[in-house]
């Protein structure tokens, strides 16, 4: 099975080799056919601590890293 790659922002950096990226979604809804946006905060490995808020990145499913962690950032 193929991993999975989203497109997102970092909104935090503080920890130590690890960033939070918001990952939105646009749908159309069924019945009213209006485009709903909804969001999702994912917590990604960063070994090099080089992403900062703010910057645009793509992560991908990895290995369990911590209790958290599931992601790991691959580009920005």
């Amino acid at each position: 099975m193929p991993k999975r790659i989203l497109t997102g922002t970092v909104t935090s950096d503080k920890n130590e080799q690890t960033v939070t990226v918001l990952v939105e979604r646009r749908y159309k809804h069924p019945l009213l056919h209006k485009t709903i946006r909804s969001s999702k905060k994912y917590r990604a490995h960063d070994a090099k601590n080089e992403f900062k808020t703010g910057d645009q990145v793509r992560i991908q499913e990895c290995a369990p890293i911590s209790k958290t962690k599931r992601w790991e950032v691959i580009s920005a």
